[in-house]
């Protein structure tokens, strides 16, 4: 495999930004509820807005609420849920309703976390997640369950870092790319995609379909993204320099 080179400092010319959050901005941690957002994130984030014109999103598998509960005042767009639930920088929202077959699978989630301890449940408006990080001997458990969640009421199992999670299928993040860059703040801009894992694939497509760029953060691996940057440090160390350089 060829090494992916880095992505040039001034790729956020003319750009729109939509950046992943776990993995991208934020160190994976633990547990989901273990990630705090410091200050010096927050700033970049503001200058990100500012130097973009508003042109910047995040679009995440977690929940806008949560996203709001970790950067507070913050004015951005957001996308939650694996590009299900959206929130634009104006307040305008969207989301579907909730699956009839969520509040099951809650409960075999947490019927399955209480036998494997160390096993964490992510319940999410729209979906449920089993993290294993802390127990990766559960991995077939929790691969198991998420699995016959979906088989019996038809959603789609979401792979990630040491977790797997269950939602309904028809969206991703690529969609929420799409549905962005058609929204006039953002139409005729080059969309920018930076994130770490599996999930950001789709979203790494849409962007080079749309004429802009995928950012692959982390290892090299086979991926769309046709940039890469070594970690989360280098992420926000590169959003930085790109912003000297876009000034």
């Amino acid at each position: 495999m060829n090494r992916i080179a880095p992505p040039p400092a001034d790729l956020l010319a003319g750009a729109s930004l939509f950046l992943d959050f776990d993995g991208t901005l934020v160190e994976m941690a633990p547990r989901p509820d273990a990630v705090v957002v410091d200050e010096p994130l927050r700033l970049l984030m503001r200058d990100l807005l500012r130097a973009l014109d508003g042109r910047l999103a995040i679009i995440t598998g977690r929940s806008i609420a949560q996203i709001g509960g970790l950067f507070g005042d913050l004015r951005t767009a957001v996308s939650g849920s694996h590009g299900l639930e959206f929130c634009w920088a104006d307040g305008r929202r969207a989301a579907p309703d909730a699956p009839a077959w969520l509040p099951g699978a809650y409960v075999q989630a947490r019927a399955l976390a209480e036998a494997n301890e160390g096993v964490v449940i992510e319940e999410k408006p729209f979906g449920v997640a089993l993290h294993y990080r802390l127990r990766p001997e559960a991995e077939a458990a929790c691969h198991a369950l998420a699995t016959a969640i979906a088989e019996q009421g038809g959603g789609v199992l979401q792979p990630g870092k040491m977790m797997v999670e269950v939602r309904p299928a028809g969206d991703d993040k690529g969609s929420a790319v799409r549905r962005f860059m058609a929204d006039p703040a953002m139409a005729g801009t080059v969309p920018i995609f930076i994130g770490d894992d599996l999930t950001d694939e789709p979203a790494f497509v849409a962007a080079r379909e749309l004429g802009g760029h995928g950012i692959l953060v982390g290892p090299d691996r086979d991926t769309a993204a046709n940039f890469a940057l070594g970690s989360v440090s280098e992420t926000l160390a590169w959003l930085r320099a790109a912003l000297g350089d876009h000034e």
